[in-house]
């Protein structure tokens, strides 16, 4: 028998883990699943964009041959203008490396870094992407609160509380996936100031900064930190509905005299990858100039927008569920009532609530939150579906206790 490695012990990807499969098995047995577990938008008829599809047409040619192992030139060009219009300083397209999603570049970001045994910052809740990554380098993932009585904004005291000598960065995931939270400029400029008095690399995942609601603003946590090492992770999976595209990149700023070690590293490794997918690559000039797109999504009448609306009205006529109301994505983090449902273990729950409604959504546990009172929605069917299933959701929990 083949045993598995160690590292992957502490590896988790619940997404996608034993309640999905167990989904894919009642479909297989004609059973009709709403899968609120993952956001992919396409999924649920968001349609390519026509920007995307003219960039491709009569150009498809060009993506034949490898590319640039850091990415197409034109590519980097237009991600350090967008960068730039964030008000990140300095930005040379030698600065930015593209890879097949941010869960990629995610890699190469980390595994340059790390030795065993450092340690990153990362919230709780998080993207496991992050805490599985830094697990899969052989270095700690330590967990800092965010908040949910301060609309889920991470809490600095705790995350100052969680340095140690073996600290080596600080993850900031804003907006945030799965809280839907939009840090405030106060909190980052805060987060920022640990990071220079402990002398720690700052990565910025900003994959939904061009989703946000309520005519608020996304302020870009490398634009005000010009003097740190800031590696700002950014794509087109969300905002453009493209997930298989497989399109993310990251971008270092800061003084390039003390990253010029760090830099050979990432390029040994994605020289090694030979190149990212080069048909994704192709549409980011387009894309990224085609801010009408996301925007067309969170304005009111927008598909984000009235999706919120309809879960949230929903929601609201649930007795024993409570919400911070997202202002970004289309996520949202509800809490239980423990004590009404009698709920020790929220995958339990979450098996409970997939065999009684048929919908899947995914613990809050599987975003490394110790507690078992919240789970996580994803606000991607249409109105009208995600409403009648939030109904649904409460006439099971009318009456629900955990055994």
């Amino acid at each position: 028998m083949i045993q598995l490695a160690d590292r992957m012990e502490s590896v988790h990807s619940d997404i996608r883990g034993e309640l999905f499969h167990e989904a894919l098995r009642m479909q297989a047995n004609g059973i009709q699943v709403l899968k609120l577990n993952t956001g992919n938008p396409a999924a649920f008829g968001f349609p390519l964009p026509e920007s995307v599809r003219a960039a491709l047409e009569g150009n498809t040619h060009k993506a034949v041959p490898y590319c640039d192992f850091q990415g197409m030139i034109e590519s980097r060009e237009a991600i350090v203008r967008y960068e730039t219009s964030k008000g990140i300083e300095g930005l040379h397209i030698d600065d930015v490396f593209i890879g097949n999603g941010v869960s990629e570049v995610v890699n190469f970001a980390l595994m340059p870094l790390l030795n065993p045994g450092d340690e990153v910052l990362i919230p709780t809740p998080n993207y496991s992407l992050w805490s599985n990554t830094i697990i899969l380098c052989g270095a700690k993932p330590v967990y800092y609160r965010c908040d949910e009585a301060s609309d889920w904004n991470p809490d600095v005291e705790d995350l100052r509380s969680k340095i140690t000598s073996k600290t080596r960065a600080l993850v900031i995931i804003n907006p945030n996936n799965p809280t839907g939270a939009l840090y405030s400029t106060d909190i980052l400029n805060q987060m920022l100031d640990v990071a220079r008095e402990h002398d720690l690399v700052v990565f910025s995942d900003e994959i939904y900064d061009r989703l946000v609601l309520d005519d608020l603003v996304h302020v870009s946590t490398a634009s005000l930190a010009p003097d740190l090492t800031v590696v700002t992770m950014n794509g087109l999976s969300k905002s453009h509905s493209l997930c298989g595209y497989r399109c993310g990149w990251m971008a270092i700023s800061g003084p390039r005299a003390s990253t010029e070690a760090y830099r050979k590293g990432i390029i040994q490794l994605t020289s090694m990858r030979l190149c990212s997918n080069a048909l994704a690559q192709l549409v980011i000039p387009a894309a990224l100039e085609d801010m009408e797109t996301p925007a067309s999504m969170v304005r009111p009448g927008g598909r984000y927008f009235e999706q919120r609306k309809a879960t949230l009205d929903a929601l609201d006529t649930i007795d024993g569920i409570s919400y911070i109301k997202n202002r970004a994505a289309f996520y949202l983090f509800p809490k239980l009532d423990v004590k009404k449902f009698g709920i020790t273990n929220d995958k339990v729950f979450a098996r409970d609530l997939l065999k009684a409604t048929n919908i899947l959504i995914v613990p809050g546990s599987g975003f490394d939150w110790t507690e078992p009172d919240h789970f996580r929605i994803v606000m991607l069917p249409e109105a009208p579906q995600l409403h009648e299933a939030m109904l649904r959701m409460g006439k099971f929990l009318d009456g629900y206790h955990q055994k």
